[in-house]
């Protein structure tokens, strides 16, 4: 009877078991790999469309946010220059109130008494003269006055009166003193002329808006005295600190303005302050 050593030589024993181990590895090593290979990869279009459209919606975003702060912009110019109107409003008004309370009729009697003290001096022609100026530009300025010029009526009227009393001391041949009270009519018609001179076009832009009455102002800084409401426009001089002018109406964060000799044009609302 043929025994187990006969059957098996000696050493092959182990030998199977180390075939049988490899055989096992392999396979597994072979799924791995199935798995690996079946295994999906990353999707780089995918990732490409999510920030793009990210990229919208921020660019999105950032247009709104665009539109509200030119929104911001235009209601804070807005604001100041209605802040400016009223600053100007008010110290317009004060300083009225304040030569009214000056000129009293007992002060100009005693200028017009002065002034007869010095009648020699004073010629009978130069008084006639202004006289007759000043009642012609009262005339053609009351007849050139437009119905919305408010405030201004009230000047004419000034005018008018201290025209009369001009005539009465020519008549007694105080001649100073008729001179002295036509030049003092002659300035409130200057006045109206110049309120009426803000509304002629020569110097305006189609959009602005005009204030409800003239700013009188005062240049805050040296800057260009501009023709246009523009960094590109011309420049017609330029105006020293200090400088005083009157402000008529304004486009957007510029204002028309007039200095005191009459000339038109534009400057930055930032460089302008009340009196």
């Amino acid at each position: 009877m043929t025994t187990s050593r006969e059957r098996h030589p000696s050493g092959t024993g182990p030998f199977i078991g180390l075939l049988l181990l490899a055989a096992v590895f392999s396979g597994c090593m072979k799924s791995e790999s199935v798995r690996t290979a079946t295994a999906p990869a990353a999707d780089p279009c995918g990732e490409y469309r999510t920030l793009e459209q990210e990229l919208r919606a921020a660019r999105k975003t950032l247009a709104r946010q665009r539109i509200e702060l030119n929104r911001a912009e235009a209601e804070l110019n807005r604001i100041q220059l209605k802040l400016l109107e009223e600053s100007a409003g008010k110290a317009a008004l004060k300083k009225r109130l304040s030569a009214r309370e000056k000129m009293l009729d007992e002060a100009v009697q005693e200028v017009v008494r002065a002034k007869a003290k010095l009648r020699t001096i004073e010629s009978r022609a130069e008084a006639a003269s202004t006289m007759a100026e000043a009642e012609i530009a009262l005339r053609t300025t009351k007849e050139g006055l437009a119905a919305g010029s408010r405030g201004q009526g009230e000047n004419l009227a000034r005018a008018e009166e201290l025209l009369k009393m001009s005539t009465r001391e020519f008549r007694n041949e105080n001649y100073g003193g008729a001179l002295y009270l036509a030049g003092q009519a002659r300035g409130h018609i200057n006045t109206v002329q110049l309120h009426q001179a803000s509304g002629a076009g020569n110097a305006s832009q189609p959009g602005e808006t005009p204030f409800t009455q003239p700013l009188p102002l005062k240049i805050l800084k040296r800057c260009n005295f501009r023709r246009m409401p523009d960094l590109k426009g011309s420049v017609i001089e330029v105006l020293d600190q200090g400088t005083l002018i009157v402000a008529f109406a304004h486009m957007d964060n510029w204002l028309r303005v007039h200095t005191e000799d009459g000339r038109a044009g534009w400057i930055h609302q930032s460089l302008a302050g009340v009196r």
